[in-house]
């Protein structure tokens, strides 16, 4: 049996989304496993049946979903990521994410994360955006 690491526990998350295999993405999780989503924190939530809650949704509605590690450092058991996910939803439209995955690790499993994904946006320029935010629009 090969030593937990890091690196490989990123490779077994990448491999299970990319192939949509649902049980070996949940099993790269502590059952207790806690996400915060500090940009978002509503959305932050405590279980890995909630974990498979939220990937067998988003398998459905974006059936070629790809996901790729482009970048990753290590601090201990501390693995930062970030990650590129694309592919099409069912009704035809993109769906793109980037940003930032940091996960702490217990053995070959994370028991948290902290996630800053946000959809990729192409059509705002950064003026556009910060008017917008200053403004208060919702995104």
């Amino acid at each position: 049996m090969s030593k937990a690491t890091p690196s490989r526990f990123l490779d077994r998350l990448e491999v299970a989304t990319n192939a949509h295999d649902l049980d070996a993405l949940v099993d790269c999780f502590t059952d207790d496993y806690a996400l915060a989503q500090p940009a978002h924190p509503s959305r932050s939530f405590t279980g890995s049946a909630q974990v498979r809650a939220n990937w067998q949704q988003i398998f459905a509605a974006v059936p070629d979903l790809h996901a790729r590690v482009t970048a990753q450092a290590v601090d201990g058991a501390i693995v930062w990521s970030e990650w590129d996910l694309e592919g099409r939803r069912l009704d035809g439209a993109a769906h793109r994410m980037r940003g930032v995955m940091l996960f702490g690790l217990n053995g070959d499993r994370a028991e948290w994360g902290r996630f800053y994904l946000e959809p990729v946006d192409h059509d705002m320029s950064l003026e556009e955006a910060l008017r917008a935010q200053l403004r208060g629009d919702p995104p």
